[in-house]
C-alpha cells in the first residue's frame, strides 16, 4: 500500500482536516505526493507570475489557515515520478480522487473542472494538481 513522503506529509499538515481526511484515504489507493499546502504571500504571488495560479495572495484557498486547497499528483516509482506532460493519468487520478470525496460525503472543486459539471471541455484555466474543499 503507498504512503507517503515526508515532504506530502508536511504539506497535507496544512491542510484542513477534510483535505486531510480525503487525501490519507485516497494514498490508499493511488499513489500521489502532496506537492503544496499552504502558500504565503510570496509562494502565491509567484505562482501567479508563473501563470500557475490565476489569484494573487490572499485571494488563494492555498492561502488560508489551513489551507483550503491542496496540489496533489499521481507519484510514479520509476522516474520521473511526476510526469507534468502526461494529462490522461492526471485526469484519471481526479476521477479516483473525486470517487472518494463522493463516498466521504465531502464537497470538493478540481482544477480540471472548475464549474462542476463533469464538462472538462468548457474549461479557460486548467491546473490539473488543484483540490480545494467546497466553502
Amino acid at each position: 500500500m503507498p504512503v507517503f513522503g515526508e515532504r506530502s506529509e508536511k504539506n497535507l499538515s496544512e491542510a484542513h482536516p477534510t483535505l486531510q481526511d480525503l487525501f490519507n484515504r485516497v494514498v490508499r489507493v493511488y499513489d500521489c505526493a502532496v506537492i503544496e499546502g499552504y502558500r504565503g504571500k510570496e509562494e502565491q504571488d509567484r505562482a501567479f507570475d508563473k501563470g500557475h495560479s490565476q489569484l494573487k495572495f490572499p485571494q488563494s484557498k492555498h492561502n488560508r489557515w489551513p489551507a483550503e486547497a491542496v496540489d496533489v499528483v499521481p507519484w510514479f516509482a520509476d522516474e520521473p515520478h511526476i510526469r507534468w506532460e502526461d494529462r490522461e493519468t492526471m485526469y484519471h487520478f481526479a476521477g479516483v480522487v473525486r470517487g472518494v470525496a463522493i463516498a466521504l460525503g465531502y464537497d470538493i472543486r478540481w482544477g480540471g473542472d472548475w464549474d462542476g459539471d463533469y464538462n472538462i471541455h468548457d474549461q479557460t484555466f486548467f491546473d490539473l494538481v488543484h483540490f480545494e474543499i467546497v466553502t
